[in-house]
């Protein structure tokens, strides 16, 4: 498909953010939207993310936005006939202190003002519902039985279809090399294919997005940090249909995948990367292990699921993410040029909340 020179709408990148913005515009029926992605869809951060998909969050907007993005993916491959990977399988949080768990009675009453159906149950009751889990420690819990997970590549190219069907053109191996404002308003873009004009531009860029932002004089508050989780052997009592597992105190969560679990987390203290700019090549790939950085993790892995100690363990995956100061999400329309939007910064939150 050869570059057009006009668009009402240019969306840079095709990462699930992009994507989704491509499919949500023209489900309002904006249909004349351009993606550009500079290497393949996916190819950035969304291929390698673990895909957890919960509800719970700070406030009403964020949590609309995640109940909505359920919604959908629970009703997407039925539109586009591509597999998404959803499953329904409820979450687990747990808390080790008195002051967690007052966090998360706090954040459940929250939830249920927002219509998420949330119980607070007994350390024995999370036991039940997982059994691999260590409880003698534990205050309490919560159970979200609407909470899921899904395949983000899977997810991404279902969006992709969703968008191509309803009109969007998504163009691959196209780099977006500047933006063309005139009057103080965004008007184009320039690639090494020529230029194309339009009415709004839209930054989809991931963690590409404060160098693409720059450009245009845009400032896009994120940095890359190194995110590392690692992937077992099979577990004896890990079924398909286990619910994800979250423990705040340990900084950590765990998900089920062919048989064996994914388990990753937050280190307290984290390691940033490409702080003097990402390589545009960096697509597919992922950065070195780093067993000592991850050492925090999987001690409290361990404490909270002791199958861990003698499960095998296929790889540590360390991929890049993007994170912003106040890890809130960076969206809307960028006070320094006009017709210029920012979908960018989800805080290894991107897969639960493109969607909304």
């Amino acid at each position: 498909m050869n570059l057009p020179t006009h668009a009402r709408v240019v969306i840079v990148g095709g990462g699930i953010a992009g994507c989704s913005t491509a499919y949500h515009l023209c489900k309002l029926g904006i249909t004349d939207v351009l993606l550009l992605e500079q290497g393949r869809l996916t190819s950035g951060t969304t291929w390698h993310a673990a895909g957890l998909i919960g509800q719970m969050r700070p406030n009403r907007t964020m949590t609309r936005m995640s109940k909505y993005g359920i919604e959908l993916y629970a009703t997407l491959e039925a539109e586009t006939g591509l597999a998404t990977g959803w499953k329904q399988c409820g979450s687990v949080n747990v808390a080790r202190t008195p002051e967690r768990w007052q966090v998360l009675q706090r954040q459940a009453a929250l939830a249920r003002g927002f219509g998420v159906e949330v119980q607070l149950i007994t350390p024995q009751q999370a036991g039940d519902l997982y059994p691999l889990l260590r409880t003698d420690d534990l205050q309490g819990a919560q159970w979200v039985p609407g909470d899921g997970k899904a395949n983000p590549a899977d997810l991404c190219m279902s969006l992709a279809k969703g968008a191509r069907q309803r009109g969007a053109k998504l163009l691959e191996g196209i780099e977006v090399t500047g933006v063309i404002v005139e009057h103080g308003r965004a008007v184009g873009v320039r690639t090494a294919q020529g230029e194309v004009r339009c009415e709004v531009v839209v930054n989809c860029a991931g963690q590409w997005a404060r160098q693409f932002g720059a450009l245009a004089g845009v400032t896009v508050p994120l940095y890359s940090a190194e995110h590392f989780y690692i992937v077992t052997d099979r577990i004896e009592g890990v079924h398909p249909m286990l619910p994800v597992m979250r423990d705040p105190d340990g900084f950590i969560y765990y998900k089920e995948e062919v048989g064996g679990l994914v388990m990753g987390g937050f280190e307290p203290v984290a390691k940033p990367w490409g702080m003097e700019g990402i390589p545009d090549k960096f697509e597919f790939q992922l950065l070195a292990e780093d067993w000592d950085q991850f050492q925090p993790l999987m001690e409290a892995a361990i404490q909270r699921v002791p199958a861990l100690e003698t499960a095998g363990v296929k790889l540590l995956l360390n991929g890049p993410e993007s994170f912003t100061p106040d890890g809130n999400f960076i969206l809307g329309e960028a006070p320094e040029i006009g017709n210029y939007f920012v979908a960018a910064g989800f805080n290894s939150a991107g897969i639960a909340n493109a969607g909304g």
